[in-house]
């Protein structure tokens, strides 16, 4: 029997599995880690940490399972995009890596914006400036810390980190490249006009590969330490998004998925290349060659649940807590009760300001409707829809930009509610499946080293073999719910537009 390895290296920790050649797993082990935030708005990490939980989590996977190193044929690794990885000439860190979710770039992505010109920076990276991107952040180290940038030799991103340990290969793939902003996303290679522009030299960039390809293989000194063999090859792996939709099977066009964990993502496949001008969704390069995705992302998904429970379920933890049951037993119970619409009240999830449909981080959540009438259900059921209306945005802009997403899959904390998953199938008008795996992006990148290394002819072949729908938890659209959900998705849409200046107005406050 052939085995494979996904690490998938998250904001949080690592999570290192291996699966044999059907997909299933034989062994995984996981590693957390600190994020530091030095000021308001800041976000960081030591590459350092990444390095050390991959290997002491691969070394617990090998070690645990008994199997032989020469089977383990390939390596992938999946994580956290955008992040900035900056080495001197020797390899070695020179500062703590600005990670995905950082806000101290807006000065720099005016400049980018100002340099390239909105609109063509949306042709080439097919993004308009975005705070999280990569780009932004390195010029923020030139613009701030000049002796740091001056040392620099190369930039990678944070999963190309651990490949670089591992290997010793300075590589990228192209999913996570888009996400720096430097991609030409058509073509599919480092854009010489936005490096000229941003003048920054295009030799400090690892050299870019499709994700199934080979970058390289285990460093001697890393087999000794993890227990691989020298022989293993290290795919390019992709970001967790793309690695996440390899893993779910949405490898061909048509079929999308929709991720609700603390974010929200609607993610679809597409064979060619079709990018919103008004950078409403994200395209990127997918970890199928040729092929690229398309993404909306909502800010506060699962968030908004969260926030819900901490600050008005009390009552729901309470009588959770006294039963022995999970909170959201009593939460679904609640809202089977009640009818679609949660007795004419809409919350909109803007917590945290918002992306798509809205690119704007100034509006910020409502409950519209709210009355003496209303009950703790009620506002429950409110949250659940309010989040998949803005899911449902995000498909709407998809399905515009003619990108089908018509074979919905369900992942993350969200799939596992089946009153989610039934509304998000009402709401699309389509079916929502699950897969019987859960390890996601691991999986995704296991898949795509099982390609690189020979095992499979493609990845849609591979993701045939590995991946399974859980027919169990299969969620089939009611029409009738559809039309009653669309009714009150129209009055949620207009009021943004409705409250567009007043978010504006109280953000100067």
């Amino acid at each position: 029997m052939n085995y494979l390895i996904g690490i998938d290296l998250g904001t949080s920790s690592t999570k290192t599995v291996l699966f044999n050649e059907n997909g299933d797993v034989i062994a995984s082990a996981g590693k957390e880690y600190p994020l530091y935030t030095p000021n308001n708005g800041w976000a960081e990490q030591k590459p350092e940490d990444w390095r050390d939980a991959a290997i002491e989590t691969i070394s617990k996977v090998v070690k645990e399972s008994g199997v032989n190193a020469d089977d383990i044929k390939g390596l992938g690794i999946s994580g956290q995009m955008h992040g900035l990885v900056m080495l001197d000439e020797n390899g070695d860190v020179i500062r703590p890596s600005i990670i995905w979710c950082d806000q101290r770039t807006g000065k720099e992505c005016e400049e980018m914006t100002e340099k390239i010109g909105a609109k063509r920076l949306v042709e080439i990276t097919a993004n308009p400036a975005m705070t999280g991107f990569t780009a932004s952040k390195i010029l923020w180290v030139r613009n701030n810390e000049p002796e740091n940038y001056a040392k620099c030799r190369h930039i990678l991103l944070p999963k190309d980190y651990v490949r670089y340990i591992l290997t010793g290969e300075f590589a990228t793939e192209v999913s996570d490249a888009s996400g720096m902003q430097l991609l030409d996303v058509p073509a599919r290679q480092w854009s010489d006009e936005v490096l000229d522009q941003l003048g920054i030299d295009k030799s400090l960039l690892a050299k870019v590969y499709e994700s199934p390809e080979v970058t390289g293989t285990i460093l001697p000194e890393i087999a000794e330490k993890t227990g691989l063999s020298t022989s293993t090859v290290v795919v390019g792996g992709a970001g967790d998004n793309a690695a996440a939709a390899v893993g779910t099977g949405v490898v061909e066009d048509g079929k999308a998925f929709t991720t609700i964990g603390t974010s929200g993502v609607v993610y679809a496949h597409s064979g060619k290349i079709s990018i919103d001008p008004q950078g409403r969704v994200h395209t990127f390069c997918c970890a199928v060659p040729g092929a690229w995705h398309v993404m909306g992302v909502t800010q506060a998904a699962g968030y908004s649940l969260s926030w819900y429970l901490d600050n008005m379920g009390a009552a729901y933890k309470q009588e959770a807590e006294e039963k022995g049951c999970n909170v959201f037993e009593l939460i679904n119970a609640d809202i089977e009760k009640t009818p679609i619409g949660a007795n004419r009240l809409l919350y909109l999830p803007y917590l945290n300001g918002e992306r798509t449909p809205h690119l704007d981080p100034d509006c910020r959540g409502v409950l519209f409707g709210l009355s003496s009438m209303h009950s703790k259900a009620d506002i429950a059921r409110a949250f659940m829809e309010g989040i998949c209306y803005s899911l449902t945005d995000c498909r709407d802009i998809l399905q515009e930009m003619g990108v089908k997403a018509d074979d919905m899959m369900a992942c993350g904390g969200g799939a596992k509610n089946t009153i989610q998953r039934q509304m998000m199938a009402d709401m699309y008008g389509c079916d929502v499946n699950t897969v019987t795996a859960t390890e996601g992006p691991a999986l995704g990148v296991a898949i795509l080293a099982g390609v690189g290394a020979g095992l499979y002819p493609s990845v849609e072949e591979a993701c045939r073999k590995m991946i399974h729908k859980d027919l169990d938890k299969e969620c089939k659209p009611d029409m009738d719910n559809n039309v009653q959900y669309n009714k009150f998705h129209k009055i949620y849409k207009n009021l943004y537009n409705c409250l567009k200046e007043q978010y504006k107005e109280i953000a100067k406050l």
